[in-house]
């Protein structure tokens, strides 16, 4: 453990935004997930909905540093592609 206050304080502060990052990142897996139950379902309105939220979730988590920016871009396409089935 740090001696000195500010390593200290570094300590808790990373612990604190790595805890921030995996909520992000699990928030996207599990749209993905909703996004791919609802096209299963054959229910285009609602994997319309799963899409634009999921959308709005990478973009949140790249915006923040959790996803790398390329990361981002891959899973958006990806998303996309899903949602092509629906249709």
């Amino acid at each position: 453990m740090a001696n000195i206050p500010s390593q200290e304080k570094r300590i808790h502060r990373a612990e604190r935004e790595r805890l921030e990052n995996r909520r992000r990142t699990s928030q996207v897996k599990t749209w993905f997930r909703r996004l791919n139950s609802a096209v299963s379902d054959g229910d285009a309105e609602r994997a319309e909905a799963e899409y634009r939220m999921l959308l709005s979730r990478i973009d949140k988590a790249v915006k923040s540093g959790a996803l790398h920016r390329n990361n981002g871009a891959r899973k958006k396409a990806r998303a996309a592609q899903i949602r092509a089935r629906a249709s």
